[in-house]
């Protein structure tokens, strides 16, 4: 600490000292109530600092996660964005995907590319898509393996899309794979 910090730490020791002082003298005839009163509002300064601090981790267990049933069924709860994200592994990499029925394809950035041992920056974007943005470039791919849960797919076309993308889109080819989409209470169903 230097001799600025120094001044600084006595000044509030100091200041901090003149409070507690007329505090606990203009409060000398019911102190003991005061104290209650004081240590109550410590306890909820330090619940305020805790859940602060323990903010993530409430978020994640308040808000439910993709569950995967056997026999074939995905529920994805509505995120408080609105949209609907899908956790699957791809050739062994965890992705995060944005349900996209607007998508006709499987789009993985080039960030989630390379997390599954693609390369892209090897790979030939001689393809395009139409999206809000305007037109990119796009290079076919071939995914190994696609895994949610207990259900497996091998050999899934793909592309990888060229320009800027924060999320991997899950469209409509992995899609119709499902022979049930269904939304209801916040909820989408996927059933095989």
């Amino acid at each position: 600490m230097n001799e600025f910090d120094n001044a600084n730490l006595i000044y509030l020791i100091v200041l901090g000292s003149a409070v507690v002082f007329w505090f606990v003298i203009s409060n000398r005839n019911s102190l003991g109530k005061t104290l209650q009163q004081a240590v109550l509002w410590g306890l909820i300064f330090v619940g305020v600092l805790a859940g602060i601090g323990l903010w993530e981790d409430i978020r994640r267990t308040v808000i439910p996660t993709q569950t995967v049933f056997s026999g074939g069924v995905i529920e994805l709860p509505r995120a408080p964005d609105g949209h609907y994200y899908l956790m699957a592994e791809v050739n062994g990499a965890p992705i995060r995907f944005v349900v996209d029925t607007g998508a006709s394809q499987i789009v993985l950035s080039r960030k989630d590319a390379t997390a599954a041992g693609l390369a892209p920056d090897t790979l030939n974007y001689f393809g395009t898509a139409s999206t809000a943005n305007g037109i990119v470039r796009t290079a076919a791919v071939r995914l190994d393996s696609f895994a949610v849960g207990d259900m497996h797919d091998a050999n899934l076309r793909a592309v990888v899309n060229e320009g800027e993308l924060f999320e991997s889109l899950l469209g409509m080819t992995y899609l119709q794979r499902f022979s049930k989409m269904q939304i209801a209470d916040g909820v989408l169903v996927l059933e095989r």
